[in-house]
């Protein structure tokens, strides 16, 4: 992967400006559809699935009371994890998303939501849903794309610290939640500034992430394990808890993977995003930016229909029930303009994510020259380049892609 731009065969030179807004004039047709027919059947849709969620959650709760019992250990940790998925995933996402607000259900709105997560509502609604969206996968502007804790593409320049980025990657996929809120934060841009510096706003966004992961943790690891101290199920219940959370959190982090990491998804360049981008490149990009998961209609609801992520970001507004029926029409218009609709089952997606952010730790080609035969050499030659100082290490790195470009040849 490297952006769309510095490809050899760059994946829309094909389109012609007529064809990216016939594209999107037809997406724009397929979103009126879903539009015009939502009703009943997708309010009724969330309505059940929030209260399914909550006779979860409460049922599971309920169950860790007595938690000092393998079985109910066992049965409230697996059922908490399950509402916690469910609440961010499907509903407290969707909802957020403002997918709901049709209904003109101030319970059920994007402006009241407030979900069982250590960021708060509104500062996720920004970073995600105003930046995220509206940039998505273009390096340096899309911080989703890697997190700004990883390289995401050929372009980038390497450096030694790019080596811990699956170390790093799977910290923050353990601590997804508290990455997130530090994330929408930017926290570490803002840290880096003097003190006397920092925006004001800054401050009053850290002061509310800190009351939310304080609330947060509060209700898991001091209220609910209190409640069980008379049955003597104190630590299980804690032990459900941080389970529960960590399940949630590798689970929503391989999900979102997923949708914009894998191999086959394309990255795109500040400069080559005009600043006039009609509605139809806008489509384009979100088509080429994305990517979903084939599976089961369960599977789909556990990831809150974000395996339809190239759905969902063409239509991010749209009730996500509806995705399923969308993606037909859609896939057919990627056929028919002869664009990569790029879609996996669960297993190949994650390991497809995992490889690349592997790949790009390494130094371009370095992959590519690395055989079982000469690997003890790669090591040493890899530890070169790490130690060298910048002049020395460009250089060396240079000579390592040109390598490959002269030894590589593409399995058949």
């Amino acid at each position: 992967m490297t952006t769309i731009t510095k490809k050899s065969e760059n994946p829309i030179a094909h389109l012609t400006p007529e064809d990216i807004e016939a594209i999107g004039q037809r997406l724009d047709e397929i979103r009126q559809e879903i539009i015009d027919s939502r009703g009943e059947s997708d309010a009724a849709y969330i309505r059940r699935m929030i209260k399914t969620q909550r006779y979860l959650e409460l049922g599971s709760r309920a169950v860790l009371l007595g938690s000092v019992f393998p079985p109910a250990f066992v049965a409230g940790t697996v059922g908490l994890s399950v509402a916690k998925i469910l609440e961010n995933m499907e509903i407290g996402h969707n909802v957020m998303h403002g997918q709901w607000d049709w209904m003109r259900d101030p319970k059920i709105h994007s402006t009241t939501w407030e979900w069982d997560n250590a960021t708060p509502s509104d500062a996720w609604k920004h970073s995600h849903n105003q930046v995220h969206h509206a940039h998505t996968n273009i390096v340096g502007k899309d911080n989703d794309l890697g997190y700004g804790i990883m390289r995401v593409d050929e372009e980038q320049r390497w450096h030694p610290f790019h080596l811990g980025q699956p170390m790093w990657n799977f910290i923050n996929a353990c601590l997804f939640e508290y990455g997130i809120a530090a994330y929408d934060l930017e926290l570490g841009r803002h840290l880096s500034m003097p003190k006397d510096k920092r925006p004001e706003s800054f401050k009053a966004n850290a002061k509310a992430t800190l009351a939310k992961i304080r609330k947060q943790a509060t209700k898991d690891y001091v209220v609910h394990p209190l409640l069980s101290l008379p049955t003597g199920s104190f630590v299980p219940t804690l032990a459900a808890n941080a389970i529960a959370n960590l399940a949630r959190n590798l689970w929503s982090h391989s999900v979102i993977m997923c949708g914009h990491f894998p191999e086959g998804v394309e990255t795109f360049e500040k400069a080559s995003i005009p600043a006039n981008e009609t509605r139809g490149e806008w489509y384009v990009r979100q088509m080429l930016g994305s990517a979903n998961i084939s599976g089961s209609k369960a599977m789909h609801i556990m990831t809150g229909n974000l395996s339809h992520q190239i759905e969902h970001h063409l239509f991010p507004d749209l009730p996500s029930n509806r995705y399923a029926e969308v993606a037909p029409k859609v896939q057919e218009l990627f056929e028919k303009y002869d664009l990569n609709y790029c879609m996996r089952p669960l297993v190949p997606q994650v390991y497809s994510a995992w490889h690349k952010v592997f790949r790009l730790s390494l130094p371009n080609g370095w992959l590519a020259t690395t055989n079982a035969k000469n690997l003890p050499q790669q090591l040493v030659a890899l530890y070169k380049i790490s130690t060298a100082d910048k002049r020395k290490r460009r250089t060396m790195l240079k000579l390592l892609e040109r390598k490959a470009r002269q030894e590589y040849v593409p399995a058949a």
